[in-house]
């Protein structure tokens, strides 16, 4: 089956500068990928020439079988990373009006509109002004205009941003939703911490180059853990047992934890029998390589301290 996103050594420059460069993706169907890299990255302007905002300056693109996602519009929605309401529109009729140019059979929309304000907690600000709206609450609105439309294929462009911890777990519950629905589902963040929790697949991006591309269990797994952490039962923990074992390389301390880094060669399994015999302890736990641990090492060339 054809990718829901095929990029073939695309490059997007503004002037002198160049913020995609030979990028080649794909993004298969019914994932739920993750885009990641820091601010500037060029996450946007890809994410951009993917929905033909941007055209590239050379390279093919391909959405969901098509040479431009106008093709497809009515099988994609899309979240963009700076909000596009028109403020001046009341929340419903604005919604109305987003499901209009997607589409949404007449019969279903008032429903489907009234469901999803309920969804995202927003049932009592139908008649609200966007403008009326906070920043979080204008978020949710973008959110519900993406998938009005059942898309095949949902793009997010820094979908958490401006959201508190309670709405950011709210929105993330209802993208696990849509890919189990069965939508192929791309977001950027450069929050990679937001990427680990949720998906199966992640792209790494630099400079406006891809530095990694793979699935989150083969990245785990090429990833050998080198650090345990401790929560000692003593509040003043005597740490040189800990020193003292051959397999630490060196022990720290992090508030209440112990951290121990393993040297090299040391068996993890057995280096977490002898932390856990050396330093009384509520907890003793092998600590995994992080997105970000991973992206650092790359773009440092040194390896995650994992």
């Amino acid at each position: 089956m054809d990718p829901a996103i095929r990029l073939r050594a695309v490059t997007k420059t503004f002037g002198d500068t160049a913020a995609v460069t030979d990028l080649d993706l794909e993004v298969p169907r019914g994932s739920l990928c993750g885009f990641i890299g820091p601010n500037g990255a060029g996450k946007t302007t890809t994410i951009r020439m993917i929905m033909a905002i941007y055209f590239p300056d050379r390279g093919e693109l391909e959405v969901l079988g098509r040479s431009r996602a106008l093709d497809a519009k009515d099988r994609i929605g899309y979240l963009p990373e700076e909000r596009g309401l028109y403020r001046k529109m009341k929340v419903a009729s604005f919604l109305r009006f987003m499901g209009h140019l997607k589409n949404v059979p007449a019969a279903e929309l008032d429903r489907r509109i009234a469901h999803w304000l309920e969804r995202v907690e927003l049932g009592a600000f139908a008649n609200h002004r966007c403008e009326e709206l906070s920043k979080g609450m204008q978020q949710k609105v973008q959110f519900v205009a993406a998938v009005l439309n059942e898309p095949e294929l949902l793009i997010l462009d820094e979908p958490f941003s401006g959201l508190d911890p309670v709405s950011t777990r709210l929105l993330r519950d209802l993208f696990l939703e849509q890919h189990a629905r069965g939508a192929t589902i791309l977001f950027s963040t450069h929050q990679m911490s937001h990427a680990e929790q949720l998906c199966d697949r992640v792209v790494m991006i630099h400079r406006g180059r891809k530095v990694l591309d793979d699935t989150l269990a083969a990245i785990r797994a090429q990833e050998e853990p080198r650090q345990l952490v401790c929560e000692p039962l003593a509040d003043e923990p005597d740490l040189a047992p800990l020193e003292g074992l051959a397999c630490a390389a060196a022990v720290t301390r992090e508030g209440a934890a112990v951290r121990v880094t393993l040297r090299a060669g040391a068996d993890p399994a057995e280096a977490l029998s002898a932390v856990a015999a050396a330093l009384p302890s509520r907890r003793v736990e092998l600590r995994r390589a992080t997105l970000e641990d991973v992206f650092v090492g790359i773009v440092t060339g040194e390896a995650p301290a994992c």
